[in-house]
């Protein structure tokens, strides 16, 4: 069985077609760095190249020229004049000394209607010529994303670390005091250290996001010493910014499976982030309850609170609230957190209340 003969371009054609008129083509020559046609020029016809090299190139945004194209002999450019017959939407500039081969809108439709199979060849090469541009512009976007998902990751690395950098600073000035003693230059120690293992849980959770990693291990812990751990390391820091914590009953002498350090961040991000929106000062109350299967902890501060429409979107990646250096990343890690320990976060809002966080662990059996 013979194979079909291939299709022929739309170049081909055009040739064919006017050599068959047996009228003299209408050839424009163009000096390197001289304008073809500009944005707005009407759209009188369509140039085929015969020698040379032409720039398309076109404004996006604001007043950026981006080129769009590099086209040489044999390519043809503005045929969306002949399709759609309307102002040129793009530049076209010599990037070099070039020879055209011009023909009018008028003549062009002429020569679609004489012979369809240049108009279906026009079709095709633009068609082709389209996806092409579309793969090129799918590409850009999604470099763009990740460029907008890397600044949004540096942004929450910068606004995330602050707060044990400035408790570290200030431990810093106090042990180097003249007067301090030697009991305050150990609790200066001692907060130096526990900022520091902060700032390496955080570095790791941030890692784990961007990796995609999902395991963590889990063992055994008494969930009372750990909360009071916790308590410990983020009662004087909550102090210095005029926030009250309020332990409202004790947590639950239970064990359960947990990753202290990975759990940390999630209470840490709840209480900075109740901070941050009680910028004169509050109060954070954390109380516990217990069933069979779950250990639930919430946690409710006197803030603004925040609508049903929100609640619903705060745990989505890079969904901010409001706070004018919040990434949305928080609370997701939060979320991921939780999940990888086998247990579910939620919040809620209840009139004249502020934030109300919800955490539930499961009790093993």
């Amino acid at each position: 069985m013979s194979a079909e003969p291939p299709f022929k371009s739309f170049t081909q054609l055009l040739h064919e077609e006017l050599q068959a008129r047996g009228e003299a083509p209408v050839i424009k020559v163009f000096p390197g760095g001289e304008t073809i046609f500009k944005e707005g020029d009407p759209g009188d016809g369509l140039y085929l190249i015969l020698d040379g090299l032409v720039q398309i190139s076109a404004i996006v945004g604001q007043s950026e020229r981006r080129v769009l194209s590099q086209l040489g002999p044999g390519e043809f450019f503005g045929e969306m004049a002949v399709i759609d017959n309307a102002p040129r939407s793009a530049s076209a500039i010599a990037d070099k000394d070039s020879r055209l081969l011009f023909v009018s809108h008028d003549e062009m439709m002429e020569l679609m209607q004489q012979c369809p199979a240049l108009a279906v060849a026009l079709l095709r090469d633009f068609s082709h010529r389209m996806r092409e541009f579309n793969r090129q512009y799918v590409q850009e976007i999604l470099h763009a994303d990740r460029l907008t998902m890397l600044g949004r990751f540096a942004r929450s690395i910068v606004h995330d670390l602050k707060n044990p950098l400035n408790v570290i600073g200030l431990a810093g000035d106090m042990a180097a005091m003249e007067k301090a003693t030697p009991e305050m230059r150990r609790e200066a120690r001692k907060r130096i250290h526990q900022q520091v293992d902060r700032l390496a849980r955080m570095v790791n959770e941030l890692l784990r996001v961007t990796e995609g990693t999902k395991q963590s291990s889990l063992e055994p812990g008494d969930f009372a010493a750990y909360f009071h751990s916790v308590v410990e390391e983020v009662r004087e820091e909550l102090g210095d910014r005029l926030v009250v914590l309020e332990i409202q009953n004790p947590p639950p002498a239970v064990t359960l499976r947990l990753n202290p350090s990975r759990l940390h961040h999630v209470f840490f991000n709840l209480f900075n982030n109740a901070a941050d929106f009680m910028p004169r000062g509050g109060r954070i109350m954390v109380r516990f309850q217990q069933t069979p299967r779950e250990l639930i902890a919430e946690v409710e501060d006197t803030g603004p609170g925040f609508s049903a429409e929100t609640a619903r979107k705060l745990f989505t990646p890079f969904f901010t609230q409001g706070k004018p250096n919040g990434t949305g990343l928080g609370l997701s890690i939060c979320k991921n957190i939780i999940e990888d320990h086998g247990g579910k976060i939620a919040a809620r809002r209840e009139e004249g209340r502020g934030a109300i966080f919800s955490i539930s662990l499961p009790v093993p059996d």
